[in-house]
């Protein structure tokens, strides 16, 4: 067994102590090599955690006595002459991040990310690991692992220990309720005054949709581990049996827009249980957390764990369909927000993760694998329900993925779901991954054809923004200085200005908060006066008759439907028309 212990000495400087003790055997041959991970499930980019490390020291754990050791990587650490011994490794991390994958302490709490903090020893994975908690005595523990006495925990292995992460505080809250027959545990951490009763009846109803939906669990229990801060946040990361969950501000927790947040994220974060942690891509077969794991199917770890964690709240009857659309609306907003849509396909945006996924990136890149990931979800559950009189759907699809990999415990490659896919829908879906997957083909046409089959539409309105539906451009107020951060392509702004522009003046006046009215003035052009790197440029915009630009796409009912379609729309959504 590797043993593990994390204590703190003063909590206002951040840092935890660590040990990690292990047994070398007498006749290993090899150097001892211990590995921090650089990146963590569910986020698919290096975070090269070694960064929050300091003050590595290496000793004989019955002696006392210094080992030499040397880092390899920046990561990475061997210990050349190990063999015989019980080794015990001593370093401070630095627990200063507040969010869903971090790991944070203060004097009201602990919370880890085992992923961040604790290195592993090659070739020695799957041996048992304990960790010991050193923890005044009113704390309690929230956590998915089992807990063998106190404050101790138990792992299998280290990748289950990586993926459970804890709180530990006085403060925390707990309520339980039953889903399938299994206990799902909520803790909260935070001062917040939660109606318990509507969430715990919220919970249940979308946890039972999803247990119904996959015939079973693949895990015993569950745990939702909540941070509910004083400051405004959002984020939700999966785990084994459990997710973190980031949200604030934590008095707002109950109101209608913090509360929809709460329940999209913890319904997604629970659908990922299924699909991404026991739906594993074969390229994570098992994760290597040394490097990058490259896989070309995150359009359906994430995009299809998107438009269920939403989707499944309406069809639980936990939020109405005019609520759904409105989310539906988000994801369509932030899609068609820039053109990146038309310049890379989801399956090489799954590998760019690991390049620049989470960040803005150079204008009009990429696309996002949530967002087109959800739509092309969606396009491909009312496209099986079409073609099989709604005898079919995705939901086939997930169970299938579940059955054949997720209960074996192997992984699936794209051949498997383009397969699986495949039979399903009885027909070839090549179309389909030709152009949506594997391909830039536009989604409105086929998106709006096939919301009409279950009694809806799709509908475009007009950028309101003289600067963007007319010229096609935006810009944000920093300082008091109006400057330009989008640029459509091939529209008249691309023509004149460039990202950064500083506008100061429009047709002889300046511009202060007033943009959008100089623009509206009917003007056949606009004289657009802008600093750029610093020099006084004047400009001239014209629009393009009939041509504009950020459009805004939105989901709503058809004012009247036929029975086929009313049908329809009861299927997909359960809900009458």
């Amino acid at each position: 067994m590797i043993h593990y212990h994390v204590s703190y000495e003063n909590p206002l400087t951040f840092y935890l102590q660590i040990q990690l003790t292990l047994d070398v055997p007498a006749n290993a041959t090899a150097p001892l090599e211990l590995q921090l991970p650089a990146w963590r499930p569910g986020r698919y980019e290096l975070q090269n955690f070694a960064q929050k490390i300091q003050r590595v020291a290496v000793e004989d754990a019955t002696t006392g006595q210094p080992l030499l050791y040397r880092k390899l990587t920046k990561d990475r650490w061997e210990i050349p002459n190990a063999a015989g011994h019980t080794v015990r490794v001593r370093y401070n991390f630095y627990a200063h991040q507040m969010d869903a994958g971090g790991s944070w302490l203060d004097e009201s709490q602990l919370y880890l990310n085992p992923v961040q903090a604790l290195m592993y020893a090659e070739g020695q994975q799957m041996e048992e690991c304990e960790l010991t908690l050193a923890l005044p005595e009113n704390w309690q523990v929230a956590c998915g692992l089992k807990q063998t006495a106190p404050n101790v925990l138990s792992a299998q292995n280290f990748d289950q220990l990586a993926d459970s992460p804890l709180i530990a505080s006085p403060t925390l809250t707990h309520q339980e309720y039953e889903a399938g027959g299994l206990p799902f545990h909520i803790w909260v951490q935070g001062e917040a005054l939660v109606n318990w009763p509507q969430l715990l009846a919220d919970f249940k109803a979308f946890s039972e949709v999803q247990l119904a939906m996959f015939g079973g669990f693949p895990v015993t229990d569950y745990h939702f581990l909540n941070q509910f801060l004083p400051y405004k946040h959002y984020h939700g990361v999966e785990h084994n049996n459990s997710t973190v969950i980031t949200l604030g501000p934590a008095e707002l927790i109950m109101s209608e827009g913090l509360y929809k947040e709460l329940l999209g994220v913890s319904c997604h974060e629970l659908f990922h249980t299924w699909n991404i942690k026991s739906i594993r891509p074969a390229e994570m077969q098992p994760y290597d957390y040394s490097r990058e794991n490259y896989f070309r199917t995150c359009f359906i770890a994430e995009g299809i764990t998107t438009y269920y964690g939403e989707y499944l709240l309406a069809r639980s009857h936990v939020r109405t369909p005019a609520q759904y659309f409105e989310e539906l609306n988000t994801v369509l907003r932030k899609h068609y927000d820039d053109a990146g849509g038309e310049n890379l396909s989801l399956a090489d945006a799954s590998m760019d993760l690991w390049l620049d996924g989470y960040k803005p990136g150079v204008p009009d890149r990429k696309v996002s694998v949530y967002h087109k990931g959800a739509l092309v979800a969606m396009l491909l559950d009312l496209t099986i329900r079409q073609l099989s009189g709604h005898a079919r759907s995705l939901d086939d699809v997930m169970r299938r993925l579940y059955e054949e990999f997720g209960k074996a415990g192997i992984g699936y490659t794209e051949a498997d779901y383009v397969r699986i896919v495949n039979e399903v829908a009885g027909r070839d879906m090549h179309a389909y991954f030709d152009k949506f997957i594997y391909g830039t083909a536009p989604l409105l046409e086929p998106l709006d054809r096939v919301l009409h089959t279950v009694g809806c539409q799709l509908l475009v309105g007009e950028n309101t923004s003289a600067s963007e539906g007319q010229f096609g451009f935006r810009t944000v107020v920093k300082n008091e200085r109006t400057e330009v951060t989008t640029i459509w392509p091939n529209s008249p702004a691309a023509a004149a200005l460039t990202v950064d522009d500083e506008i100061v003046a429009v047709n002889g006046r300046r511009v202060d908060m007033n943009l959008q009215s100089l623009l509206s003035s009917g003007e056949a052009a606009y004289e657009v006066s802008v600093f750029r790197q610093n020099r006084l440029l004047t400009v001239t915009l014209t629009a393009t008759p009939d041509v504009r630009f950020g459009q805004r796409y939105m989901v709503d009912q058809l004012e009247t439907a036929d029975a086929a379609q009313q049908r329809g729309f009861q299927q997909w959504l359960g809900w009458e028309f």
